[in-house]
């Protein structure tokens, strides 16, 4: 059992700023930042796995426009899903492994906040990307600038609850030796599907000349929804896994 007054307590350095919410996820978004620049192969691997998918999905269909602009935000949409989905077994594993997300759990810091700092610090390393190359792989399926710009938009609304929700699995599925990818993807995929099917219909009907308000604001909505419900239970899961 690693307790606070180990030397290799992680947050000392947090704690010499103050003990808020703010405090914490700041450092914690920093200290992962920090170590997801030190792993950019592993980066490098999940955005490449984004672009090869949208990129082949095409080559396996007829060169029909129509079709391609019919499928297009759906398939964009699958692939950031499945990039996501990717990337979130490294979320606590490193930490679960070396004992730091004990400690962080021991800690004065809200486990919370520390957690949002974490969850935000994974979205700018890869869900962020995904909305950036959005307009550049919508290319090759002929979507119209206004269409492209709504994708954009609902990427980066929609990414973001990506991680939130997954970042619950990812800490349900702490510790398992065998299995856990297949039970992460379980647990987690039924909660993506609304993302998905919002995301994907705000394009379609902007294609259509109507307004996709609607759908923004319930992405909106599952957004706000996450980031109030999200860090919390991710933190509940966290304590349970490390029982």
């Amino acid at each position: 059992m690693v307790t606070d007054s180990s030397p290799a307590f992680p947050v000392k350095e947090a704690m010499a700023f103050g003990d808020g919410a703010f405090t914490a996820f700041a450092w914690a978004l920093r200290r992962d930042l920090r170590l997801a620049m030190r792993s950019r192969a592993e980066l490098g691997v999940q955005i490449l796995f984004y672009i090869i998918v949208v990129a082949l999905f095409p080559l396996s269909m007829a060169p029909d426009r129509e079709l391609l602009l019919l499928l297009g935000p759906g398939v964009l949409w699958v692939a950031a899903l499945l990039a996501s989905l990717l990337s979130l077994p490294r979320l606590f594993a490193s930490d679960y492994a070396d004992g730091t997300l004990e400690q962080m759990a021991l800690s004065p810091l809200p486990l919370p906040a520390l957690i949002l700092g974490k969850i935000s610090a994974h979205w700018l390393t890869t869900g962020l990307p995904v909305v950036l190359l959005a307009p550049l792989l919508s290319i090759q399926y002929s979507l119209e600038s206004e269409a492209v710009w709504v994708l954009m938009a609902g990427l980066l609304i929609g990414t973001p609850v990506l991680s939130l929700l997954g970042a619950i699995g990812a800490a349900l599925t702490l510790g398992l030796r065998s299995g856990g990818g297949s039970l992460l993807a379980l647990l987690i995929l039924p909660l993506y599907i609304p993302i998905l099917i919002f995301g994907a219909m705000a394009v379609d009907v902007a294609r259509s000349g109507a307004s996709a308000g609607a759908q923004f604001s319930l992405l909106a909505a599952g957004l706000l929804l996450a980031l109030a419900g999200a860090p919390f239970a991710t933190s509940a899961a966290v304590r349970i896994s490390l029982d």
